[in-house]
């Protein structure tokens, strides 16, 4: 069989975590319109009849300006260690920007494996402009493969995989055949619950948020789960609640469903919210929260 792995960079909002759920057929990895959403570098396994591939969804690169920046972006750069493949995932729908695309370009041009420079959302641009991107990528990678795909239209995705096992060389499954995610439950949980503040609540609240699961625990056949979501300051935490708590409740309530559909048995969800001023520049709460490497 084929096996590898392969790992997914690129600028925030690309579409990196909708291209990995599409490949797995399985959400692993939360995705808004919001940029950062994707936090820590997350394995999809996909899984047919003759191949394994370990597919490593990784954060936005971005300008560092917190720890937690600069922890994202090390989840980034850290996933070219050891990969058999390297997809660099491109919004089809924005021109070349030497600013912004250019460092990222610099950072790959030593990477000791098959590049795929995949364009994303090509049903959101035009003939010229992914005209103009095909070059200039070409001139920077001459060695990659170029693949157009839409990721939310699930376009070319069986081109890519079929490319992707190409370079591949035969070995063994690194994980079980039904096992989708390397991340635990509680994670994945955690996952969910962030998405729906980064869906529902005010551009300047979402990045000041992480979601910690305090408890999980079976009874019966319900789970429930204590869940606490941390942000940075007291009036970003009355948003989070809105007025007379209609907001933590709609919060609770569509993560409950989804959470339902991820555990497949009844959940009783708690929900509540904690004031940490700057945890996002602090060790200590990165630690807490799950966002820092284990030594």
């Amino acid at each position: 069989m084929k096996s590898g792995f392969v790992s997914i960079v690129g600028k925030t909002n690309a579409g990196k975590s909708t291209l990995i759920n599409k490949i797995i057929k399985s959400k692993i990895s939360i995705a808004t319109p919001k940029p950062q959403t994707t936090r820590n570098a997350i394995q999809g396994i996909y899984n047919d009849k003759d191949s394994q591939i370990v597919f490593i969804d990784t954060p936005g690169i971005l300008i560092p300006h917190q720890k937690l920046d600069k922890f994202m972006n090390k989840q980034a750069y850290g996933s070219l260690n050891g990969i058999d493949a390297l997809i660099l995932l491109i919004d089809a729908g924005n021109p070349y920007n030497e600013e912004k695309d250019g460092p990222i370009a610099s950072s790959l041009q030593n990477v000791d494996c098959p590049l795929f420079v995949v364009f994303n959302k090509i049903d959101l641009t035009n003939h010229i402009l992914i005209k103009h991107l095909k070059e200039k990528y070409q001139e920077l990678f001459p060695k990659a493969k170029l693949i157009e795909i839409s990721a939310i239209r699930d376009f070319n995705i069986d081109v890519l995989i079929r490319e992707i096992k190409n370079v591949l060389q035969d070995g063994y499954a690194f994980y079980p055949e039904d096992m989708k995610s390397d991340h635990p439950v509680s994670f994945l949980i955690s996952e969910i619950i962030r998405e729906k503040v980064l869906l529902f609540l005010q551009a300047e609240v979402p990045h000041c948020v992480a979601v910690k699961i305090d408890q999980m625990s079976k009874i019966n056949d319900t789970m429930h789960i204590d869940a606490t979501i941390i942000c940075e300051k007291s009036s970003q935490k009355g948003i989070i609640i809105g007025h007379q708590g209609k907001m933590l409740k709609k919060i609770g309530m569509t993560s409950r469903k989804e959470i339902e559909d991820l555990l497949r048995r009844k959940v009783n969800l708690k929900t509540f919210v904690r004031v940490e001023e700057k945890w996002r520049d602090s060790s200590n709460y990165l630690k807490e929260f799950g966002y820092t490497e284990e030594e």
